[in-house]
């Protein structure tokens, strides 16, 4: 369970703002499912998602989605992640493949986090932000996701990866704006399920 809790460069959360906001959303609180809750609403309500708000900006590193104010939905999920961690709360990383607009067959991944919590296990939630179609929760055991793969193409990955899959990293890092971003979205193969290097492990374990 330890590489869940591990900073690295892109969960930063030993960065002195991560680590201070993870403490300010701490403060009061000692029961786990609380302060998870808190994070999760926190970076699900505050930080911008990029294409809702249409912010130019593109972040990647959880210390420059704290410091922005926003990101794609994998970079909300790289800080949720972090400040979880820094509350000593294993945090991980899932993903679907979802279709990127409903008139064209491109697809895409979508990013969002798996808790493990004392009493429940893995717990996946989807801190990308709500709007009129999507009303994603915290309400454990049951899951309240954003997105529910159905369409040709679309899926559910039920792995749980200690770090963002790298096609989603170097997507955020080589990409200086939100248009070139969504011009190219991170995607993989059904058919081959090119995600190493990663490691994973089942939900539920």
């Amino acid at each position: 369970m330890n590489a869940f809790l591990r900073p690295t460069a892109v969960i930063d959360w030993d960065h002195p703002e991560v680590s201070a906001q993870a403490r300010r959303l701490r403060d009061g609180s000692d029961d786990t499912h609380d302060v998870a809750r808190r994070c999760f609403e926190w970076v699900r309500d505050t930080i911008h998602h990029s294409i809702d708000y249409q912010l130019d900006v593109v972040t990647c590193r959880a210390s420059d989605v704290l410091t922005h104010g926003s990101g794609f939905c994998y970079a909300k999920s790289h800080l949720l992640a972090a400040l979880l961690r820094a509350n000593g709360i294993p945090a991980g990383f899932c993903y679907q493949r979802l279709r990127v607009d409903e008139s064209e067959d491109r697809c895409s991944l979508h990013g969002f986090n798996a808790i493990h919590l004392d009493g429940v296990g893995w717990y996946r939630v989807d801190a990308r932000g709500n709007r009129r179609d999507v009303d994603a929760q915290f309400t454990p055991p049951v899951e309240r996701l954003a997105f529910s793969p159905a369409a040709d193409g679309e899926a559910d990955f039920p792995e749980i990866w200690t770090d963002p899959l790298p096609i989603v990293v170097e997507t955020l890092q080589s990409h200086s704006s939100s248009a070139s971003v969504l011009r190219n979205l991170p995607d993989v193969c059904l058919a081959s399920r090119q995600f190493a290097p990663a490691v994973s492990v089942r939900t539920g374990e």
